[in-house]
């Protein structure tokens, strides 16, 4: 894997996988991250020496609103940076299979896509379209401060909205707001929910929206 666009393949090489594992079971948020990871290994082919999962990237003195207003908030002694934690990424080789927190410069010029994973987990609850967009927001800024550093990558927000009962699933509303604000700042948009699926990366920048098991083809 050398550039985004191969990153992106794999992930839409892998999206109809991630649809149907994560229609199967019911679990944590941090579960369907590990089934991403697993999905995208298996059948997106990503190999194993250039994904990572809840990789820490450390960043110095931030430039974007948002990093600086996060860094702000903590105690003096700790400011002076922020520390994003994408879900999954995928790196060029230049990683050469070490994401460790203390390789932070090499692990932002090598990413070359993030995925925030947001999932329906809540009893009696559901996701809210706030606490989506903030996770859009925060790779949104991820992005400025890799383009900061002559980098930059693929930022791609997936909602796993598969619970059982509609009570517990997003709004037509929320999902609406959410589809609206990766859009506004140019982050991609995946979503599974138990009737329907969708990913933005397929065709261009034309959102395609799927809503049958074996819909998978045009």
């Amino acid at each position: 894997m050398k550039n985004q666009s191969e990153a992106i393949r794999y992930l839409v090489q892998a999206w109809p996988h991630i649809v149907s594992e994560v229609r199967l079971v019911l679990g944590s948020e941090l579960h369907y991250q590990a089934m991403v990871y697993h999905c995208l290994r298996t059948y997106g082919g990503v190999p194993l020496e250039q994904i990572g999962m809840n990789v820490k990237m450390w960043i110095d003195d931030p430039v974007s609103d948002l990093f600086r207003e996060l860094d702000a908030r903590k105690h003096e002694n700790f400011r002076g940076g922020f520390e994003p934690i994408p879900d999954v990424c995928l790196f060029s080789r230049r990683i050469k299979s070490d994401w460790r927190r203390r390789n932070a410069e090499c692990t932002m010029a090598a990413l070359l896509l993030a995925i925030e994973v947001k999932a329906s987990e809540r009893q009696g609850a559901r996701l809210r379209s706030g606490e989506i967009i903030r996770d859009i927001n925060k790779l949104a800024a991820h992005r400025q401060e890799a383009q900061q550093r002559n980098a930059s990558f693929v930022p791609v927000m997936m909602v796993i909205d598969t619970a059982p009962t509609p009570e517990e699933r997003m709004t037509s509303w929320a999902l609406s707001e959410s589809r609206e604000a990766c859009k506004e700042v140019s982050v991609e948009f995946m979503y599974v929910s138990p009737t329907e699926h969708s990913c933005s990366l397929v065709g261009g920048n034309k959102e395609r929206k799927l809503r049958t098991d074996n819909d998978f083809h045009e």
